[in-house]
């Protein structure tokens, strides 16, 4: 058996992380100037998930990206491709300028994830529904070959609409692959209307828990909570886990937050700055 050698439950740096977290919401907001691009919210809305997991969980290097037995992280949401590419550049699996190509002609930073092309992307994902039995095929695919690793696989609340996530949900709890985290970016917003108005998700908890999952609600802010609870998957229930992260879209920008003009429009240069003030970092 390749059994990885799993990073031990440690104390949360909860400061560090939330400079981080700053940081990473900066770099996020300039991708989205400089290239007018959308989902600048939703980016902003899993930012804290990301940096727990990337600075405090996973077992990874970004100098062996294809190791066999890294832990996995999926972002199913994949229209928030430039949290995870801002993420994987600050966390050295590439330069760190190339973040100027996000959705550039010729680049490799597509608006969605692509499929082969970056280190440290872990699927092609932006087709709602697709990042968590993805997932589930991996983690019960190292389990045949005796690898030990974990998967956590971040998914928009509007993707619990999919049933393809509920296949995967009931799958995963048959098969006891208690390896498996979802962390649910539930930050009540889908492209047009709140999430609620148009599929009740509510008791979103209730449902995973009912569908065989150990699970939670969390603040999905909170990234010493996020980074504590995620650290502990497999956490001795013999259950795959469910946090169910409740955020605010555009999170850390006061003109931002929880307006969903957001999920289509870009900053101007004068917000720009202004949000970065808010942050601050200028």
């Amino acid at each position: 058996m390749n059994v990885a050698v799993r990073k031990p439950v440690t104390q949360v740096d909860a400061g560090a992380l939330k400079a981080r977290a700053a940081q990473l919401r900066g770099k996020i907001i300039d991708m989205s100037h400089a290239a007018q691009a959308a989902h600048l919210a939703s980016s902003l809305s899993c930012a804290d998930i990301l940096v727990a997991a990337y600075w405090h969980v996973l077992n990874i290097d970004p100098q062996t990206p294809d190791d066999p037995l890294r832990d996995r992280f999926i972002l199913s949401k994949g229209h928030a491709a430039a949290a995870l590419y801002a993420v994987l550049a600050m966390r050295g699996y590439f330069p760190i300028e190339e973040l100027d190509t996000f959705c550039k002609d010729g680049g490799r930073l597509a608006e969605h994830p692509p499929a082969n092309l970056l280190p440290g992307v872990e699927a092609a994902t932006g087709s709602l529904g697709h990042g968590l039995p993805l997932g589930c095929g991996m983690a019960l695919s190292g389990r045949i070959k005796g690898e030990t690793f974990r998967v956590f696989a971040l998914l928009s609340d509007g993707e619990n609409n999919e049933g393809s996530v509920w296949e995967a949900a009931m799958f995963a709890a048959a098969q006891k692959l208690d390896n498996v985290c979802v962390v649910v970016d539930y930050n009540k917003w889908q492209a047009t209307a709140r999430s609620d108005e148009t599929l009740m998700l509510a008791p979103l908890c209730d449902k995973w828990a009912a569908f065989g999952w150990d699970a939670r609600e969390i603040d999905g802010h909170d990234i010493g909570a996020l980074a504590e609870a995620m650290q502990r998957v497999p956490n001795g229930s013999g259950k795959p886990v469910a946090l169910i992260a409740h955020t605010i879209k555009g999170k850390g920008v006061s003109f931002m937050e929880d307006d969903n003009n957001w999920h289509y429009r870009a900053p101007t240069a004068e917000e720009v700055v202004k949000a970065h003030k808010e942050l601050g970092l200028a």
